[in-house]
């Protein structure tokens, strides 16, 4: 593992329970992270050179925790050396990158999964296999809210810093590629970096997602709606009894009147909250990427999502720079997908994803 800052600590947490003995070494430059690992798991060899893991034979694969700038030089590190890769959202900070690093991980048959949680949160896979049967009728609007007062930064914007979870959880969630994006946001606290984002992503069929993430906001919010024709859905990862609320809303249009006015009914009737997993989505994710590494399968998240959702980010640049100007989606040709060749057999330690 790379990185024991912000969310590797997190990592490390899951890492120690589902590798357990398997957990080689903890790589970080910053002496204090390296004794504070070595604390809490005296059995992982601690060291700044990454090249001592790389170098060593029975180490499968490599999970990269560290400052998102830093994510395609460090991934493409370790494909070339041969090893597997979970590396932290975004997967780059352009596309031209991503999409290397996924040609790159099909070529030589390496794993290459990218750490989109929320794909893995019990309430969003529900929410898609609603999206998916029809449940909700035709999704006509998405709209999200990534929001805090807090963990500021100042190499990259807040819609590099924590938009991908929502672009990544609307493109799971609709099953498709964006076409558009249009952007708005607000510098306050440093010069060059917006505090606040205001994205709207377009998708076809007009589908429309609309994501406001910020770091300079009084109260945490963490949501997701999903309004369709027949039902509504409301992800809230803040409320821990009801994550997901099925609204059974909408409205239907009636005849026109004598005048040629659209009428429409309201339609308000029961909620439902379905019950969902408990289960930590970080070590679901986790347990996903090591059954990958054993057996050669291809992540869920792999780099070709990874490379969808970076394309998204660097639209929002572009929109941003041309002042709110819609900027247009390039889509990620992907070319005929083999799974990697060769996993590790080694005892099944690995629970699955439940």
């Amino acid at each position: 593992m790379v990185g024991f800052g912000y969310w590797g600590t997190n990592i490390a947490r899951n890492l120690d329970k589902l590798a357990g003995p398997r957990w080689r070494y903890l790589v970080d430059p910053v002496p204090e992270r390296r004794l504070a690992a070595a604390e809490l798991y005296p059995r992982v060899r601690t060291t700044d050179d990454l090249d001592e893991a790389l170098d060593d034979d029975e180490v499968a694969g490599i999970l990269i925790a560290t400052p998102a700038p830093s994510h395609a030089a460090l991934t493409r590190r370790v494909l070339d050396a041969g090893k597997h890769v979970f590396v932290e959202k975004p997967l780059a900070m352009s596309v031209a990158d991503a999409v290397t690093l996924a040609e790159t991980a099909d070529r030589n048959g390496l794993v290459l999964m990218v750490g989109h949680t929320f794909e893995y949160v019990p309430a969003v896979e529900r929410m898609r296999e609603y999206i998916r049967s029809g449940e909700i009728g035709e999704p006509l609007h998405l709209h999200s809210q990534r929001l805090n007062l807090g963990r500021i930064q100042s190499d990259l914007h807040s819609f590099w810093s924590i938009g991908p979870h929502d672009v990544s959880i609307a493109n799971y969630l609709l099953g498709t590629e964006p076409r558009w994006v249009a952007a708005q946001g607000g510098r306050y606290l440093h010069d060059g970096v917006e505090d606040v984002v205001f994205v709207t992503v377009g998708y076809p069929g007009d589908v429309v997602a609309h994501m406001h993430v910020s770091w300079l906001d009084p109260a945490k919010t963490r949501r997701t709606t999903v309004v369709g024709t027949r039902r509504m859905l409301v992800y809230d990862d803040l409320l821990p009894g009801a994550r997901l609320t099925v609204f059974d809303k909408g409205a239907e249009p009636l005849e026109p009147d004598r005048h040629g006015v659209r009428r429409y009914r309201l339609r308000d009737e029961a909620t439902h909250v379905p019950e969902l997993s408990t289960t930590e989505p970080l070590a679901r994710e986790l347990a996903h990427f090591l059954d990958c590494v054993r057996t050669g399968t291809r992540p869920r998240t792999d780099g070709w999502n990874g490379a969808r959702v970076v394309a998204v980010l660097e639209a929002a640049d572009a929109s941003l720079r041309a002042g709110g100007a819609t900027v247009s989606v390039p889509p990620i040709e992907v070319p005929p997908i083999a799974p990697p060749r060769f996993g590790y057999p080694q005892p099944d330690l690995t629970p699955a994803i439940p």
